[in-house]
């Protein structure tokens, strides 16, 4: 039987595009939100009722219901729900404006929340589903100049893991997907967003990163189509995975600092174990 997914971020150009394309390329039905759905309108036209193009402000709690009911009632359920939006900016850790931050945290880390447990209620009635969590490379290593964007990636792996076994004996499965450098959109606005540090000693780390963004776009490694089949494949193995890191730069990276971290903690084994009361 087709399965029925809900994706965010339905931006042409982005990886909500590629999935909802592969999705349908086996078979499947898709419903596909967007801030901006007439950008959709005329890629939607070609499959019919199979998809549903969903007009969706995602940090607004309330559109958020409506468009979950609407997937729901369009295709008589949600079997897979991909939370796929989010958007990145750049800044230090001191220096970054506090609206920019948070603004940050309500779309890449709450309303995933909001559309999560919007999607669970008829999930767990049916005893199926999966979740999958759009996470990052940065959300398992950190990098300097995004550091916000890492911490929102970050929450989302937590919530992610802790989500998993909540739902795990409810016949849901959850999955967080960390891609590294694709050819999508992300990196394109870079170039019409100067530094705008107010700190000045961190203006420099900030040109550089920015510099090196705006040279990245265009010829990132990643391939979004190859991405997401690979996700799709993941989801068919038996036991599926935990966690799904997409690229060969960021498979090298994840690997050397988690290898990095392990060497970190262990140095310090005696510290560690210095800290309980004497037995």
């Amino acid at each position: 039987m087709s399965r029925r997914w809900f994706i965010t971020g339905g931006t042409p150009g982005n990886f909500g595009m590629a999935f909802a394309e592969a999705a349908l390329e086996i078979g499947d039905r898709v419903a596909l939100t967007s801030r901006r759905p007439d950008a959709l309108t005329t890629w939607a036209e070609q499959y019919g009722d199979r998809v549903l193009v969903v007009p969706l402000e995602l940090t607004d709690a309330a559109q958020v219901q409506r468009a979950v009911r609407a997937a729901e009632e369009h295709f008589g359920g949600i079997d897979i729900l991909l939370n796929n939006a989010g958007r990145g900016w750049y800044g230090s850790i001191e220096g970054m404006d506090e609206s920019s931050m948070r603004a940050m945290f309500e779309l890449n880390f709450f309303a995933v929340l909001s559309v999560t447990r919007a999607v669970l209620p008829g999930m767990r009635a049916r005893g199926n589903g999966w979740i999958v969590n759009v996470s990052s490379v940065a959300g398992l290593l950190a990098a300097p100049g995004f550091g916000y964007y890492s911490a929102t990636k970050y929450a989302i792996e937590a919530v992610t893991d802790a989500l998993r076994e909540e739902v795990a004996g409810q016949g849901i499965s959850v999955l967080a997907v960390e891609p590294g450098a694709f050819r999508t959109n992300a990196y394109a606005g870079f170039a019409n967003e100067p530094v705008t540090e107010t700190i000045p000693e961190y203006h420099d780390m900030l040109e550089q990163v920015r510099a090196t963004f705006v040279e990245a776009d265009g010829v990132q490694p990643g391939d979004p189509c190859r991405g997401a089949r690979a996700v799709i494949a993941a989801m068919a193995q038996d036991p599926p995975p935990r966690r799904l890191v997409l690229g060969n730069g960021g498979f090298d990276a994840v690997i050397d600092a988690l290898e990095q971290t392990l060497i970190d903690i262990r140095a310090s084994e005696t510290l560690s174990r210095s800290a309980d009361f004497p037995t």
